[in-house]
């Protein structure tokens, strides 16, 4: 029996790691095929970003002037608003001032 074992399973574990081998080759000849076709969608999705950025320049350009204008809009409103409520308080400060010597 022990004779079995010493001449035997050697045979089988070299089997059996032969298979592994073969099976991992395997593998990784599919990983490196799937690794293509991923970097194929990327660089198609990088195309269509790409021709994009155009628009996208356009849209923030847009965007930059109407901030812009809207933020002057609001200056000159919240000045203008500002001057009134200057007005007013300074009328009742001197009012206040007229009364306090009085």
């Amino acid at each position: 029996m022990l004779e079995f074992f010493q001449v035997y399973l050697p045979i089988v574990v070299y089997i059996l790691l032969i298979i592994l081998l073969i099976v991992g080759i395997i593998l990784g000849i599919r990983l490196l095929n799937a690794m293509d076709k991923v970097d194929e969608v990327l660089d198609n999705m990088q195309r269509k970003v790409n021709s994009l950025n155009g628009l996208f320049s356009v849209i923030d350009f847009t965007t930059d002037k109407i901030s812009a204008f809207s933020d002057k809009v609001v200056d000159v409103v919240s000045g203008f608003i500002g001057r009134f409520t200057r007005k007013k308080n300074k009328k009742r400060i001197e009012e206040s001032e007229e009364e306090d010597y009085e």
